[in-house]
């Protein structure tokens, strides 16, 4: 059976970019189609898709689009439709802001799109750039979403079959393409092995791992702890990483880019996690931080409270305010150790439930069972 995974475009690697990553290792025959591809920008994350076979668009090979395509954004469609799935059985879009659902398949070709999210610049969710306060580029922008979600919903009623990362991004399938999908959550790296412990000593610091865009909020992290005056370390980089830096206290350290290797120790000296982000569909990053034990103190919003459930492992605040994550840090810390061993612990258990080895079982399970008796039905064998 020949298959081939869809992906929105490697110049940046996040959560999306785990989930290709976990498909990739599934289905190590598949080929990987992208609209654009720069192992320069993908850091340390690259050696992962050397060797495989990846074929980018017609517009890769253009310079300026490499680099605008998001304010370009309009020629979406010309990327998708100009790839040719015919000679495939299989086709898995993993699917976001860059639409790559929208490609065009023939009838003896089944398509799943495992969605990530609906593009959140057509739906009025919160963006990376806060593009609506700039006047011209608010028209412009409403000018080409206008079309882009007309479009977006034609190419979802062509897409075979949906799977959503979260409870979230099914109500979001439903409520902007009225159709159904399956929950599938995404695969989470999580240790085989974790000290349940809490030690007071060895804690000194809570933690964050975003990419430092304005939809993450990690502002409003940096500004508590400016108030609160406790250590935050902050790992990840971004757009918005200059004026986060001319914001932050003596408190708050910038790690940068740090490798996966590295990520065990920094998890280890951490009393918590903190997470602000508005609308996030999932939350990768929070759950990688319970599969180290770590509690996770995160804004009440999207699908996060699918994970982190108040009082069990961590504590939500319900308003985007440092205030309101202050009081509940003062909350955590003036827990009983035998209380935060307990939050560990939950967190451990929860973030187990989210292992690669649970999002591969699924995923194939799933496949198998839309094709009974047929040449799908081996997948998961």
């Amino acid at each position: 059976m020949k298959i081939a995974i869809v992906h929105d475009q490697l110049q940046e690697f996040g959560g999306a970019e785990r989930v290709l990553v976990s498909l990739i290792r599934i289905f190590p025959e598949a080929d990987v189609f992208t609209s654009f591809y720069n192992p320069n920008s993908l850091g340390i994350h690259a050696p992962l898709f050397r060797n495989k076979r990846i074929h980018t668009s017609w517009a890769d090979k253009i310079p300026f689009l490499k680099k605008l395509y998001s304010p370009l954004r309009f020629i979406t469609p010309l990327i998708w439709e100009s790839f040719d799935f015919s000679s495939y059985d299989l086709v898995i879009s993993s699917s976001g802001s860059y639409m790559s659902k929208g490609i065009v398949t023939k009838p003896n070709t089944t398509h799943i799109c495992y969605l990530h999210h609906p593009p959140r610049y057509l739906y009025n969710y919160e963006t990376a750039i806060e593009w609506q306060k700039y006047r011209l580029i608010k028209i412009y922008g409403n000018l080409i979403n206008h079309n882009l979600r007309i479009w977006d919903y034609f190419t979802s009623q062509r897409v075979g079959y949906f799977i959503a990362n979260s409870e979230e991004t099914k109500r979001r399938v439903e409520k902007f393409y009225r159709r159904n999908a399956v929950v599938i959550y995404p695969p989470v790296s999580v240790p085989e092995e974790f000290e349940t412990k809490y030690s007071p000593d060895s804690s000194q610091y809570y933690l964050t791992i975003s990419r430092l865009a304005r939809a993450k909020h990690v502002d409003i992290l940096i500004k508590a702890a400016n108030k609160h005056k406790f250590r935050l370390k902050i790992v990840g980089i971004g757009r918005d990483e200059v004026y986060l830096k001319k914001i932050a206290g003596k408190t708050v350290e910038f790690l940068g880019s740090v490798s996966d290797k590295q990520l065990p120790e920094l998890y280890r000296g951490a009393k918590a996690f903190l997470f602000a982000s508005v609308d996030e569909e999932f939350g990768i990053a929070p759950v990688e931080a319970m599969g180290h034990g770590l509690p996770v103190i995160a804004f009440k919003s999207g699908g996060v409270p699918e994970i982190v459930k108040n009082d069990e492992s961590g504590y939500l605040y319900n308003k985007l305010h440092e205030d309101a994550l202050i009081e509940k840090i003062e909350l955590f810390e003036i827990l009983p150790p035998d209380k935060i061993e307990e939050l560990r612990i939950y967190a451990r258990v929860t973030a187990l439930a989210f292992s690669e080895e649970n999002f591969k079982r699924d995923l194939l399970k799933y496949i198998s069972s839309l094709f009974p008796n047929s040449k799908f039905s081996n997948l998961n064998s």
